[in-house]
């Protein structure tokens, strides 16, 4: 590429690197969901009939951001306008109950600072990556964080190759049959101390895979993730943003 064209691309593009990971906001992406307080019609269930992965509760309404996969399938098919997906990305959680949005509840979703993680991870966390059967979207979202746009390095985060290597697990995908030893066999082979990090409706509750009998979430209920990162597949600034409430870092 001459040096002309280069210039060309730079000013039509502008700068590619995200100054700030934090405050950052991207632009027509389905994000953090709000649920009004309007009343919906009697007898009204058209949101919960619509979606693809029972995401949605009524009385009060409620959402689920483990199971949602941002469709907005629901919004369309509300007639009071009950529903709305902000831009916001940051929805990370550190506990499954965090991940039920209610209606006329405007405390963000956010993944509470551990002091202890902060102590032992906050200057240098390296991060495995294992896909369970999943479609490879949100491994592309996560190869992303590596990138010169988002450059996660810059706070000590880094993908390793091995098991041995990690501190933590990151795990994307439903849990197939044929993944579930090797998930296993990729956590067992990491050194303590250790947390999980689950990424993506299908790791979080299976998705539209929960009830397919090539799935096995055996493992779930024996290793309790440190971390929820919802999506479908999540924006990288999800994890960004999650992983750095999780650590503490401002």
């Amino acid at each position: 590429m001459s040096l002309l064209k280069s210039l060309r691309v730079r000013a039509s593009q502008g700068s590619q690197y995200i100054d700030d990971l934090r405050t950052a906001t991207p632009r027509g992406f389905r994000g953090l969901p709000v649920i009004s307080g309007q009343p919906c019609a009697s007898g009204c269930r058209a949101c919960v009939d619509v979606c693809p992965t029972q995401a949605i509760a009524l009385q009060p309404v409620t959402l689920d951001l483990g199971r949602c996969v941002f469709c907005n399938e629901c919004v369309q098919a509300c007639p009071q306008d009950k529903l709305a997906f902000t831009t916001d990305p940051r929805m990370g959680s550190g506990t499954r109950e965090q991940l039920l949005v209610r209606q006329d509840t405007e405390a963000a979703v956010r993944a509470r600072a551990s002091a202890t993680f902060g102590k032992l991870f906050g200057r240098s966390l390296k991060l495995r990556q294992v896909s369970a059967g999943g479609c490879n979207a949100c491994e592309l979202e996560l190869n992303a964080l590596a990138n010169v746009n988002f450059d996660l390095q810059r706070f000590g985060i880094e993908w390793v190759a091995s098991p041995r290597h990690a501190d933590a697990l990151v795990l994307s995908g439903p849990i197939t049959v044929a993944m579930a030893n090797a998930v296993q066999l990729a956590w067992d082979a990491m050194p303590d101390p250790r947390f999980l990090a689950v990424v993506g409706a299908c790791a979080i509750s299976g998705g539209l895979y929960e009830q397919a009998q090539g799935v096995e979430r055996g493992f779930l209920e024996c290793v309790g993730p440190a971390l929820y990162v919802p999506g479908c597949p999540p924006h990288p600034l999800t994890f960004a943003n999650a992983i750095l409430d999780l650590l503490g870092v401002a």
